[in-house]
């Protein structure tokens, strides 16, 4: 794994666009090789809520943003649906690259391995520093084993509360794009229905 270029962010002195410039040339291993740009976070800077997925997907490499691809405009129905405002919520990954392979002419999401979670788990806890969130999500089994560890199982613990030093609230749900995956119309309002109860139910811990 290439050490980084940049030393590491110091977000105690640092706005998160400066943070986010510095991750704009992040070598820290070697998916930035194959990714068209960058993905970092997006959202205000004292949100309350930050959502955190695996890594961006294909229309998200390509833009630039976070959850803008289908699963993403997924979680921005449900966060409406939940009565959760969009302006109160940080969108982010534990990895920011997009890491893929090829199949015919298209590229599909490859898991990343552990050390490349490890890698880029700097820009996390930078921008977990600056925003000061009330409450961490997890989405999907990756970003729950970074973000809690490897005793989080998605489907046991749903919106349970993990004691965590990132958080007063440290969480985790199921990833949208699970969602999408589901076998048939049914089974995915079924998913996309209790999804949104899982936001309900963590806003309202937020609120309390």
């Amino acid at each position: 794994m290439a050490a980084s270029k940049k030393p590491r962010p110091s977000s105690a002195r640092s706005s998160i666009g400066a943070i986010r410039r510095q991750a704009e040339a992040c070598r820290r291993c070697d998916l930035w090789k194959h990714a068209t740009q960058t993905v970092f976070g997006a959202g205000p800077s004292g949100a309350r809520i930050m959502l955190v997925g695996e890594q961006p997907g294909d229309a998200e490499d390509l833009k630039g943003e976070p959850f803008v691809g289908p699963a993403g405009q997924l979680l921005r129905h449900a966060l409406e649906d939940a009565g959760i405002d969009l302006r109160n919520v940080y969108l982010t990954n534990v990895v920011k690259h997009f890491k893929w392979e090829p199949r015919g002419k298209r590229r599909i999401h490859k898991k990343p391995r552990h050390s490349e979670v490890q890698a880029c788990r700097v820009w996390l806890d930078a921008e977990i520093a600056m925003v000061k969130p009330r409450a961490i999500v997890a989405l999907g089994a990756t970003a729950a084993q970074a973000v809690i560890g490897p005793d989080a199982k998605v489907t046991r613990d749903r919106t349970k509360s993990f004691p965590s030093p990132l958080a007063p609230l440290v969480t985790l749900t199921v990833h949208p794009s699970s969602i999408l995956r589901a076998p048939d119309s049914e089974t995915r309002a079924a998913e996309r229905a209790h999804f949104v109860d899982d936001l309900r139910s963590i806003a309202a811990q937020v609120t309390t």
